[in-house]
Parts: structure tokens; sequence; C-alpha cells
């Protein structure tokens, strides 16, 4: 059984409160879960105490039982020092895709040829105006 450290909504709607928990990664977001570790209110300031809160000693065990985080609760647990996380880099992220990609090719296509007509007329007329 594949264990996350997540976090599972609950509130109202438009007034978000999530609980850290313990669950098997294929129960759903707001489903079962194995034990409650914490709490965040992402609306509160980030300087607020309340703001987020955890159990460490919890956490310490189920990391070392091989649980692992998802990438918000890791960046928590990173600023009380209790795991390392890293960055993502998805160079590809911002490109787009393969369609936009085509509609930007044939653009820039349809653009040189427009700036390319008047050129070659210009070349044309003084070539028969020289004649």
């Amino acid at each position: 059984m594949a264990l996350k450290i997540r976090l599972t909504r609950g509130g109202a709607k438009k007034r978000p409160y999530y609980r850290i928990v313990i669950a098997d990664s294929r129960a759903p977001r707001d489903g079962r879960f194995i034990e409650k570790v914490g709490f965040f209110n992402p609306l509160l300031p980030k300087d607020n105490d309340k703001r987020f809160g955890f159990e460490a000693e919890r956490i310490k065990y189920w990391l070392g039982v091989g649980a692992r985080p998802t990438d918000r609760v890791a960046r928590f647990l990173a600023q009380e020092g209790l795991y390392e996380w890293k960055a993502g880099n998805n160079p590809q992220k911002g490109k787009p895709g393969a369609k936009a990609q085509e509609r930007l090719d044939a653009a820039k296509e349809k653009a040189e040829a427009a700036t390319a007509a008047p050129a070659q007329e210009a070349a044309a007329d003084e070539q028969s105006a020289e004649a």
C-alpha cells in the first residue's frame, strides 16, 4: 500500500480549510484516511502562526514507514526542516501545443511572404525602369 501525506479539503464554498492526513494514494482526495496529522488554512496571512500546523513526531514516524508527501505538503515540511523539497523543472510547460505551434508557423510564413512581396515588386519596378 503506497502511503501519501496530503491535503484533504474541508470548509465552506470559497472558504477552503485543509487537513494534513496520511492516506492510501488510491483513496479519494476527501475520502478515507488513516490519520490526521495537521491542518492548513490558506485564508490566513503567511506570517500567522495558525496558518498551518502539524504533529512533527507523527510525520517523522510516517516518513520513516515510507509515506511520501505531496508537493504542497513537502514545502510545509521543508520549512520546518523535516523533509528536503526540491523544485521541479519542466522546460516543456511554457511551450504551446502542436496545433498552436502549427498556427504560429503558418502566421510567421504569411508575415514573411507579405514583407517579401513589396520588396520583390520594388525590385521588379527598378529593373523595368532601367530597361
